[in-house]
């Protein structure tokens, strides 16, 4: 199972714009793709380039108090690249590290007209998907953002190829950082049910799954196992998690199917948009937390074989009961 890696309302989330017209920041995973196994729309992750150069975009400026909504102004109609970028005024709070999570409000302002297209300010929607990374990151975002104030706005110019040929400038004003969770962090839960699986971590986080002679009854499991101390996921968000799903053979031996662990970085997604035993699972649980999922049939994939949209292999047979350890890294 794939887990789609963004919430798809591109008026919401500032950053899955920027992808959506070729310039993915490389700060959180972007993609598309289709597959019979996957929890909604199933997506690989991309980004842009990482030696893609970012050229200064000219004759742009903002006004207004830091961290408020800028006025933006700039002669129109004006030409608008890809990979350009302006910061238009310099933040007063914090200094932004690697491995932060920020958090942006932004406003999409049409590069014809200076009309604009979308803000997220009046209902105060924060896109806070990004992660500064440099692992992951594209180079020149990182060059960017690391370094930078908490209150900077930066315009990043987007030639959108779509069919009205809107070209716009995206408007980001970083609002919050803070150190992003690379696994659950919290209270060890010491009452667990004896007769569950049991989960092993690796040094690093990555669980492993023993079933312990556990016989699934239908119902859908959900088992914290650490308890994080963030607010709880509600059912509307998209959270960011890592986490490993496996299924059991009629002999009782584990397969794992997918982990966000091997492909070496977290998915996000929306839980309106998983399957039912995921958002069943995780909504009240606490970012910071890791939680055990079992989750019948009728709750996943149900009586439909999942297969590999390559190769055609069945990848969940028909009527599994799924197992998943979940670590929440974030909700938003």
């Amino acid at each position: 199972m794939r887990i789609s890696p963004r919430l798809h309302h591109a008026a919401a989330s500032l950053v899955t714009a920027l992808c959506a017209a070729g310039m993915c920041l490389g700060i959180a995973a972007c993609g598309s793709g289709n597959s019979s196994s996957s929890a909604s729309s199933s997506a690989s992750s991309s980004s842009s380039d990482s030696s893609t150069k970012l050229n200064k975009i000219a004759g742009v400026t903002a006004t207004g108090d830091p961290g408020k909504k800028p006025t933006v102004k700039f002669h129109t109609p004006m030409t608008v690249q890809d990979n350009t970028y302006a910061v238009l005024q310099q933040g007063n709070g914090a200094t932004i590290k690697e491995g932060d999570r920020l958090c942006a409000q932004g406003i999409a302002l049409n590069a014809k007209d200076g009309s604009q297209i979308m803000s997220t300010w009046e209902k105060n929607t924060p896109d806070c998907s990004i992660v500064v990374n440099k692992s992951s990151t594209n180079t020149a975002y990182y060059d960017i953002l690391k370094g930078q104030k908490v209150n900077t706005t930066i315009a990043f110019g987007v030639n959108d190829q779509n069919s009205s040929g809107t070209s716009y400038l995206m408007v980001l004003t970083i609002i919050s950082r803070a150190k992003a969770l690379t696994r659950a962090e919290g209270k060890a839960v010491t009452d667990i049910p004896a007769n569950l699986p049991k989960v092993t971590l690796a040094s690093n986080g990555k669980p492993s799954l023993d079933l312990n002679g556990y016989k699934p009854d239908g119902k859908l499991v959900a088992q914290t196992l650490i308890k994080g101390d963030g607010a709880a996921v509600k059912a509307t968000q998209t959270v960011d998690a890592q986490y490993s799903g496996w299924y059991a053979d009629s002999n009782g031996t584990l397969h794992q199917f997918d982990s966000s662990w091997s492909r070496g970085s977290s998915a996000q997604f929306s839980l309106s948009q998983v399957i039912t035993g995921w958002k069943n699972g995780l909504t009240g649980q606490t970012i910071g937390s890791q939680v055990l999922l079992v989750i019948p049939p009728d709750q996943g994939y149900g009586s439909t074989d999942q297969t590999d949209s390559t190769t055609g292999k069945v990848t969940i047979p028909a009527n599994s009961t799924l197992y998943f350890v979940v670590d929440i890294l974030y909700a938003y």
